[in-house]
């Protein structure tokens, strides 16, 4: 499946489950070059615009860096700080403060055709190296809290904003007009990109193996940057991507591919059988889970699909899965 033929599938979708109104759907259609016609037929399943839920996209501004809301339902190892204040110590003049929980910082690095932004947490003793892939709205608050969840789970991690030569997730007025630049953007510029934020994590976490993980549009990202042939990762999560048809993985010969589904994502779903094939003939190690009862971007804690239950579950799935396969 093509990329932006998964977007603009994803808008009608959206639009058929009453996340956006018509309008905005076809708006965000025509942004893509889908013309008027195109367009209806794909939302003939949507509702009225007055029957609809309100579009409810906010400035692609508001991506704050920093922003942390998924972190008091992982299933992150971190040690807990509640458990200590169940039972106080006496005060001592030797007795050290608890070590602070990583953040994100924005940054800027080198890319192919400029510089790229990002939001990076590095681990004080890296067990593995994380790039970090954002679904079809961007480097979003959601996104940025990754890095440092991995980051106190012992994994230097960068989220990359494929939207940087646009000038960036927070320089677009608007959530959809970040999906419509993302549908519109080559990917053989948007793997490059990728491949350069795989060299900015090499650089900062020397000697550390190198994974990749990426959520819905960031999860077919994933499938193509191992499609392209990136010999550096030695695992690779993809979460609820569409696999491109007829890719092969043989490229990438040592990552390790642990693919999540949901149980009701039948549109991802219908690309499982074509994944597995492809694993299998390329001999990589891999394991594609699926989660039933939930739907697509299950994970994402701000979207209207959450199952926290399931986004934990998954999150420990891939915990366990890199330290099987990123150690050292």
């Amino acid at each position: 499946m093509a990329l932006k033929d998964y977007i603009v599938q994803e808008v009608a979708l959206d639009c058929e489950e009453g996340l956006l109104t018509r309008r905005e759907a076809l708006r965000r259609l025509g942004l893509m070059g889908v013309t008027g016609a195109a367009a209806a037929a794909l939302l003939a399943a949507c509702g009225d615009d007055d029957a609809a839920a309100p579009a409810t996209d906010a400035p692609a501004s508001t991506a704050t860096p920093g922003t942390e809301p998924s972190t008091t339902t992982t299933a992150s190892t971190a040690p807990s700080t509640a458990t200590a204040s169940s039972a106080p110590e006496p005060a001592s003049s030797a007795a050290q403060p608890p070590a602070a929980p990583p953040t994100g910082e924005e940054i800027r690095f080198s890319g192919p055709n400029g510089e790229l932004i990002g939001v990076v947490a590095e681990a004080e003793t890296p067990r593995g190296a994380v790039l970090v892939i954002h679904e079809n709205r961007g480097l979003t608050p959601h996104i940025r809290s990754i890095p440092p969840r991995l980051a106190a789970d012992g994994y230097t991690a960068l989220a990359i904003d494929l939207l940087s030569e646009e000038g960036g997730t927070a320089s677009l007025p608007s959530e959809g007009d970040a999906t419509a630049a993302l549908g519109n953007a080559p990917s053989d510029r948007m793997i490059a990109d990728l491949r350069a934020g795989l060299d900015e994590l090499a650089r900062r976490a020397e000697g550390a193996k190198l994974a990749t993980i990426g959520f819905c549009f960031g999860g077919g990202m994933t499938w193509q940057l191992l499609a392209a042939g990136e010999p550096r990762l030695a695992a690779a999560v993809p979460f609820y991507g569409p696999f491109p048809s007829g890719a092969s993985l043989a490229g990438s010969p040592n990552a390790a591919v642990l693919g999540i589904y949901a149980g009701l994502d039948d549109r991802v779903n219908g690309t499982k059988d074509a994944a597995e094939a492809a694993l299998t003939d390329a001999g990589l190690t891999h394991e594609l889970r699926v989660f039933d009862g939930v739907d697509h971007a299950f994970f994402n804690d701000t979207g209207p699909r959450y199952d926290a239950d399931a986004a934990a579950e998954a999150y420990q799935a891939m915990l366990d899965w890199f330290g099987q396969h990123l150690a050292t």
